[in-house]
């Protein structure tokens, strides 16, 4: 991820390993990762089970909230594409019956968001 990006709070893919290593001790039996993103300190984990959102806190970021979305509870979730002039793409999604987005990111143009969201689709639609 580019500096740029990282100033501007957008989103960039993270490598598997890395994300094993760091969050490993967070899946349960037979729960594997499948790809994941970091924003700033911010990281969102896509996994065969569920959506683990891990949320670095404070200035030091040494507090660390870790937040798991069950696929069956994310209602709808809509993601636009980065335009001409535009630096990022957005994900938005929905939990339960909320009438605002529970969850908002956005991606630097080197995250496929089209690949985010083939892989909720597959998740939410099951």
């Amino acid at each position: 991820m580019g500096i740029f990006s990282a100033i501007l709070g957008n989103a960039g893919a993270v490598n598997q390993e890395e994300l094993i290593k760091n969050y490993g001790q967070l899946l349960t039996a037979n729960e594997e990762i499948e790809m994941g993103f970091k924003l700033i300190r911010d990281t969102f984990i896509f996994t065969n089970k569920r959506l683990i959102l891990v949320d670095k806190q404070g200035l030091t970021g040494s507090k660390t909230e870790y937040k798991s979305i069950a696929y069956k509870s994310i209602t709808r979730f809509s993601v636009e594409t980065a335009g001409t002039f535009d630096l990022d793409a957005e994900l938005k999604i929905w939990v339960s019956s909320e009438l605002q987005p529970s969850i908002i990111k956005q991606f630097n143009k080197s995250v496929n968001v089209y690949e985010v969201q083939k892989v909720l689709a597959h998740h939410v639609l099951e």
